[in-house]
C-alpha cells in the first residue's frame, strides 16, 4: 500500500515537530517548511516591536527530519519564511513536482516576530500587515497551490492550527497574559478560510478543520513568554496535537466534524488518542 503525503508548515519545533514526527510514524512521507535548517541558528522572535531577540531557539528543520526518517518516512526538507511568498511557491512547486501533490495540508507555522504583544497605538500597520500576510495570506496561496492536485485525486485534508485569539476577545491586555490585536485579527482571518473550503470544496473530497490547541508547552513559550504573563507550569505537550491531526487525516470518523473549529486537547482526552496522557486544569 502506497504511503500518503503530508505538507506541514512550522515544523521545525513546538506543534508542528510534533505532528511531523507523529505522521511520519503514521505511515506518512512529509515535507516540512521553517525558517531554522540547522540547530543555533538566529532569527528574529521577538514579541514586542520594544526590542529584538535573535537569540537561537531549540529546534531545527534536520533535526525534525531525522526524527522522522527514524521511522521510516521519506522527508523533504523546504526552508520557508511565511512572509516569503516566492519561498512558499517554491516549496509547493517542488513537492508538486516530485510528488504531484499531497494528502494532507497542516497550515501549523504563523508569523514570529514584533506585534504578537503590542498594543493598538504601539503597533506600526506595517507590522499588523506581516502578521496578516503570515498567518492568512501563507496559508491561503500554499492552499490554492495544493489544493487542485488534491481535487484531481478525489480529495484530500487541510487543517489549520488556529487559536481562540481568532475567535474570541483577549482575557488582558497584550503583555500581560492577553495578546495583541495583529495575532487576533490575523489568526481571525485564517480561521475563516476552513468553513468557506468546506462550502466551496467538501464536496469534491476535501475534509478542512480548523483546530485549536489549547495551550501547549512549546519551546518557544518556555523561552520566550513568561515575560508575556504566561507561565506554561502543567501545559500540555505538543504531542497531544500530533495525535489529533493524525487522527482528523486517517479516520473516517472525523468526517462529522468537516468545517468545524476542534478543540484539540479536548479531542484527544475523550478519544484516548495519547495514551498515559488525560486533560487537567490548566492555568493560563
Amino acid at each position: 500500500m502506497a504511503r500518503k503525503r503530508a505538507f506541514v508548515t512550522g515544523a521545525s519545533r513546538g506543534i508542528g515537530k510534533a505532528i511531523a514526527i507523529k505522521l511520519a510514524q503514521g505511515g506518512f512521507d512529509v515535507a516540512i517548511t521553517a525558517r531554522t535548517v540547522e540547530e543555533g541558528e538566529e532569527r528574529e522572535h521577538s514579541s514586542t516591536v520594544k526590542r529584538s531577540d535573535t537569540s537561537p531557539l531549540p529546534g531545527s528543520l534536520n533535526s525534525t527530519a531525522q526524527a522522522m526518517r527514524a521511522a521510516g518516512a521519506e522527508v523533504m526538507v523546504l526552508p520557508a519564511d511565511l512572509t516569503q511568498r516566492a519561498s512558499l511557491g517554491a516549496a509547493a512547486t517542488t513537492v508538486l513536482e516530485r510528488w504531484g501533490g499531497v494528502d494532507l495540508l497542516v497550515h501549523n507555522a504563523r508569523f514570529i516576530g514584533p506585534g504578537h504583544m503590542d498594543l493598538i497605538l504601539e503597533t506600526p500597520v506595517e507590522v499588523l500587515e506581516k502578521h496578516v500576510e503570515g498567518n492568512a495570506l501563507a496559508p491561503l496561496l500554499l492552499t490554492r497551490m495544493l489544493l487542485p492536485a488534491m481535487i484531481a485525486k478525489g480529495g484530500g485534508t487541510v487543517i489549520y492550527i488556529t487559536s481562540t485569539a481568532g475567535y474570541t476577545g483577549s482575557p488582558k491586555k497584550a503583555g500581560q497574559g492577553g495578546w495583541g490585536l495583529s495575532y487576533g485579527m490575523s489568526k481571525s482571518a485564517g480561521h475563516s478560510i476552513v468553513p468557506i473550503l468546506d462550502v466551496e470544496y467538501g464536496d469534491q473530497g476535501i475534509r478542512a478543520f480548523n483546530l485549536q490547541p489549547g495551550p501547549i508547552r512549546t519551546e518557544r513559550l518556555l523561552q520566550d513568554m513568561g515575560g508575556f504573563g504566561f507561565n506554561a507550569d502543567g501545559w500540555t505537550p505538543p504531542e497531544v496535537i500530533g495525535e489529533v491531526v493524525n487522527w482528523l487525516a486517517t479516520s473516517p470518523d472525523a468526517d462529522k466534524l468537516k468545517g468545524t473549529c476542534i478543540q484539540g486537547q479536548e479531542l484527544c482526552d475523550e478519544l484516548g488518542l495519547l495514551p498515559g496522557w488525560s486533560l487537567k486544569p490548566i492555568a493560563v
